[in-house]
Formats: C-alpha cells, sequence, structure tokens
C-alpha cells in the first residue's frame, strides 16, 4: 500500500478514499488512511454478504458511533446490489444483499453520512431503496461508483443527489454507451476512481491471447487518474486541469468531511487548483 500511494502521490493524486467491504477490514481501511493522510468509508460489499450476519450490521453500527468525530471518516461505503454474479441474482442471496443494502442505507441516514454504492445491473433496484428509505429525509449524497447503466438511470440518481463515477472502463473504444454517457452528461455529475487493482484503463489491459502468451494482466491503481482523467477530458473537449477541478470540486459535493482535508494540500479555495482525487483505490 505505501508503494502504491506513493506513486499516486507522484502522479499528482492528492487524496484517496479507502472503502471498507467487510467488518474484518475497517480497522485495516481506518489505519490506512490515518497513516497516509487519506480517508475512509466504513459498509459492508454485497459480494460478502454472504459471510456477513445482523451482528455485523450491529458491528457497522457501533464503528460508526465510534467514529463519529473522526474527519476521515466520510460516508458509509461500499454497499450496494450486485446482479452479475450469478449466486447473488438467486435465493437466498439477493434477497439477503438487498437486506444489507437497505440497513446500510438506514444506518447512513442515522449517522448523517452520504453512501458509496456498488451499482452492478442494478439501478433501478438501487433506485428504489434510496426512495423508500430516504423518503421525506431530504436527498442523498455520495457515489454511484463505476456506473455502466442508461441515460435514465444516470439522470434518475444525479436528481437523488449522486455523483456518477467513472473509471478505466469508458476509456475503452468498445463502450459506446459508456463513452456517450461521460461525453453528454452534466460536468458537475461525474467523479473519477479507478477501483484499482480491478477496472484497468485500456493502456493496462492484456487480452486473452496476450495472457496465454505469459503477460500478465495490467492492475489499476490511483497513480492510473490523471491519465484516466485526461481521457475523459479528451472525450469532453475541455483541458485535463478543468477535468481536475471539477473533479475536486464534485467530489467534495458528494463527501463533504473532504472539503476540511483537501483545503490544506490545495490551498483555499481548493476547488480553483488543478488535482485529482480517487474515491476507489485498493
Amino acid at each position: 500500500m505505501a508503494q502504491v500511494r506513493a506513486s499516486a502521490a507522484q502522479a499528482g493524486v492528492v487524496h484517496c478514499v479507502l472503502p471498507a467491504v467487510a467488518v474484518a477490514n475497517f480497522e485495516a481501511v481506518r489505519n490506512l488512511a490515518h497513516a497516509h493522510g487519506d480517508s475512509y468509508a466504513l459498509g459492508i460489499h454485497p459480494l460478502y454478504v454472504a459471510q456477513a450476519g445482523e451482528h455485523d450490521l450491529d458491528a457497522l453500527d457501533e464503528a460508526l458511533t465510534a467514529q463519529r468525530d473522526d474527519p476521515r471518516l466520510l460516508a458509509v461505503g461500499e454497499i450496494g446490489l450486485d446482479y452479475l454474479v450469478p449466486a447473488l441474482c438467486q435465493s437466498p442471496l439477493r434477497e439477503r444483499q438487498m437486506h444489507f443494502y437497505r440497513a446500510q442505507l438506514r444506518l447512513a441516514r442515522k449517522h448523517g453520512l452520504p453512501v458509496i454504492l456498488h451499482v452492478r445491473r442494478s439501478a433501478d433496484q438501487l433506485l428504489q431503496g434510496l426512495r423508500e428509505v430516504g423518503a421525506g429525509a431530504g436527498p442523498w449524497q455520495g457515489i454511484a461508483h463505476a456506473f455502466n447503466g442508461s441515460s435514465e438511470q444516470a439522470q434518475r440518481l444525479v436528481d437523488a443527489g449522486l455523483k456518477l463515477g467513472f473509471g478505466g472502463a469508458f476509456t475503452y473504444e468498445r463502450a459506446l454507451q459508456l463513452r456517450r454517457l461521460a461525453t453528454e452528461l452534466p460536468l458537475d455529475a461525474l467523479v473519477l476512481e479507478t477501483d484499482s487493482p480491478d477496472m484497468p484503463p485500456h493502456w493496462l489491459y492484456a487480452t486473452a491471447a496476450a495472457r496465454a502468451g505469459g503477460l500478465p494482466q495490467g492492475r489499476n491503481s490511483p497513480q492510473q487518474l490523471p491519465r484516466i482523467g485526461a481521457a475523459l477530458a479528451d472525450l469532453r473537449g475541455i483541458a485535463p486541469e478543468a477535468m481536475a477541478q471539477a473533479n475536486a470540486r464534485n467530489a467534495v459535493a458528494a463527501l463533504p468531511r473532504l472539503g476540511q482535508l483537501l483545503a490544506p494540500l490545495l490551498g483555499a479555495p481548493y476547488t480553483d487548483r488543478p488535482s485529482f482525487f480517487d474515491p476507489n483505490p485498493p
């Protein structure tokens, strides 16, 4: 982690958020965030609900209570729904991940925190949960991570108060729908991310034939974020510096506690300085 973080800093990434995936790594992500001057989120990822129980939700509630005054705790995440993995699409795990998702939305409301959402073939169901849990309580804040849905779903998530995360996936020329969304959505709706070591941009991707020939698959990292940002800027026809400024501004809007953490790094007003922020590093 130390080398990954150092490489990111050399590339111009000034801050990372470390999202938890299970109760077992709550302490690790908190300690790493404090060690490297970054921040973190606590939550139970849908891929981990099979191993989780009600006591894990209690542990999350207790951790959010215990760390309520920690300025580096930014959100409840990574939480959400995954309808790509076959086992999670069938009973009982389909219902189980929905239960954990809604329970964690309620905890986010209880503790006044934004959410970082895992949305994989599940945008409509995610939106339903946001509507039902958030009814009458005002808009949400947070990020729909690695969004890859329709224009209508994108707009509904933005209308709910969320920013949409874009990373390496849009850098592939064949990703026509995602590239169109990345181009046409309002600039203030987007944040950049990596999802490292996954979602490698096209320049890191090794084809099946290349892997068969012994070339390892490229590992994504926050170090790639400025180049990903430049690729998005090119798609939108704006300068990379403008993309960096928008990314910092949008990240703070999604995760408000970031403002105080970024100000010493970038100076005030921090949104006027070109800088990159990665809301989903390793």
